[in-house]
């Protein structure tokens, strides 16, 4: 059976009445749709869960079908997001792998960064070296920086984009 619009919105109104057949050969039919539907969204290793997760959903789903309505969108909108969902977890999967996967600087390390950094900040004027520590590394609002170094705030803002790009065009010229 070729999965349309009338065959499918047929098996759906016997499935709701009980038809325990019209409803195993819409699930089957549906599980052919949804394969060709994430097949071109998902690897292959995917495909037989993210079928099945949205087959529970329909199933889930099904007093809240409105016969009045197309079935193949419907069963779309479901699939859609049960597409979305499956992203996301593998997105969160992905981000909790790479907060285990980095190790912790050691303080070599951080020694290390700080000398370099310290002999790029000689390489600029005081005033634009100690904005760039406050604001870009320690943090501070450009209101604090001002206030602690005794500049105007659009002098603060000057010599941090002219500092960075002194900083930039010093490292460029190293590589």
């Amino acid at each position: 059976m070729i999965a349309d619009e009338a065959s499918l919105s047929r098996l759906m109104a016997l499935s709701r009445k009980g038809d325990k057949q019209a409803y195993s050969v819409l699930l089957k039919e549906c599980s052919h749709w949804l394969r060709r539907y994430f097949a071109r969204r998902v690897p292959p290793h995917q495909l037989d869960d993210l079928v099945q997760e949205t087959l529970m959903s329909l199933h889930r789903k099904l007093a809240s079908h409105d016969p009045s309505r197309p079935f193949l969108p419907w069963l779309a909108a479901i699939a859609r997001y049960r597409w979305v969902d499956h992203l996301r977890s593998i997105y969160r999967a992905e981000e909790t792998a790479l907060d285990h996967e980095i190790p912790i600087d050691s303080d070599e390390e951080q020694v290390a960064a700080r000398l370099s950094l310290d002999r790029l900040f000689a390489s600029l004027p005081p005033a634009q070296a100690r904005v760039i520590e406050l604001v870009k590394i320690e943090g501070h609002s450009i209101a604090e920086a001002a206030k602690s170094c005794g500049q105007s705030e659009p002098l603060v803002k000057v010599n941090i984009h002219r500092g960075l790009k002194k900083l930039a065009a010093l490292i460029e010229k190293a590589e």
